[in-house]
């Protein structure tokens, strides 16, 4: 079977800039494709060109296999099967909820009425079927623009920032009851979004991109612990960073001397770790830690300053070795006075060593 939505190498330049370069990816029914990246990567023109609002200067859309536009054919975007989800809802202010969710629908009275109540049943907004979106909060005029966009049982839905204008506290939420909604309707969805944490919670698939192009593609487990590059780990999370040269296919840090077979000897080299993998043990007059990890040395350094920040305590420290600054992340209360001499270790298996590009 073919993927539900596939796009094949889209380009797209303005003014002789090409901000969509090359961009290849299949999204199958039923599950959910996450568009992620900073603001300004090409996100929001590739969910335009398949919409059909914008053209593509080269490349192929499918929908079910079937071609819905390319630099010659073009259906236009009412005939593609793809319904679309904004970050402003774009309800209809003059028009009440049973309305607005009807807007798209072609059927018989009878039939759109049934499909409008079974949506607002689903989405938990049959009490509010005669309000004005004036008159909902914006969890509600959330759900009811879910309700409007799948009413037509598109096989492709296209959601654009759908969660940025909600409360946080709703958000976590109201992405868990429409992510459940959209299994259940088996629609292939593609969501734009450049929060980390909202591609993770929702996506099959995350499609990473920069500068126009999708630099690394696949499930959320694998972005997050096999990154292609070092703004790849650091766009998931805060990270510590090593420099160095190779030497003899090694290359020196405070924590001891790292692999890197094939490359040159004076390849500048980076050694990213999270936070949350730095452990710490207390000095013990120069002895060294109680127990030193068996893939890794140790690394004295002094706190520079600590912080709670509610689920954790983040830990800064300066190496007596070069000086060179680390945060480590704790669970709970820990809050070591700054000046404290401590140990840092690291599992070498939960370090990234890259080229520095």
């Amino acid at each position: 079977m073919p993927p539900r939505l596939e796009v094949q190498n889209l380009n797209r330049a303005f003014d002789g800039q090409r901000v969509v370069a090359d961009v290849s990816f299949g999204v199958p029914a039923g599950q959910v494709a996450c568009l992620l990246g900073p603001s300004g990567c090409g996100k929001s023109t590739t969910l335009r060109m398949i919409a059909g609002v914008d053209m593509q200067d080269s490349g192929r859309i499918f929908v079910d296999g079937k071609l819905v536009c390319d630099t010659v054919f073009r259906l236009p975007p009412e005939r593609r099967a793809i319904g679309l989800m904004f970050q402003d809802f774009a309800l209809f202010p003059h028009l009440p909820v049973s309305e607005n969710v009807a807007f798209g629908l072609k059927g018989g009275h009878a039939a759109n009425r049934a499909r409008v109540a079974e949506l607002l049943d689903r989405v938990r907004m049959t009490s509010h079927i005669d309000s004005y979106p004036h008159e909902l909060s914006g969890g509600e005029q959330q759900r009811v623009a879910l309700a409007r966009a799948l009413a037509p049982r598109p096989r492709v839905l296209l959601m654009d920032e759908p969660f940025s204008g909600l409360d946080e506290r709703l958000r976590d939420g109201i992405r868990d009851e429409t992510l459940a909604l959209l299994k259940e309707e088996g629609t292939a969805v593609l969501l734009v979004t450049h929060e980390p944490h909202e591609a993770m919670r929702m996506a099959d698939q995350i499609l990473l991109m920069r500068d126009g192009r999708i630099v690394q593609q696949g499930a959320p487990y694998n972005l997050y612990n096999a990154p292609a590059d070092r703004q790849v780990a650091a766009f998931f999370s805060d990270i510590n960073v090593l420099t160095g040269r190779v030497r003899g296919a090694l290359t020196a840090t405070p924590f001891g001397d790292f692999l890197t077979p094939g490359l040159p000897d004076g390849t500048p080299i980076d050694i990213v770790i999270r936070p949350q993998h730095l452990k710490i043990d207390f000095d013990r007059g120069g002895k060294g830690p109680a127990a030193t990890p068996e893939d890794g040395s140790a690394a004295l350094a002094r706190v520079v300053r600590a912080r709670y920040l509610g689920r954790e305590s983040l830990v800064e420290f300066r190496t007596e070795q070069d000086a060179i600054a680390l945060n480590a992340t704790l669970p709970g209360v820990f809050l070591p006075p700054e000046g404290t001499k401590m140990w840092l270790m690291l599992r070498r298996d939960r370090v990234f060593v890259f080229p520095r590009g």
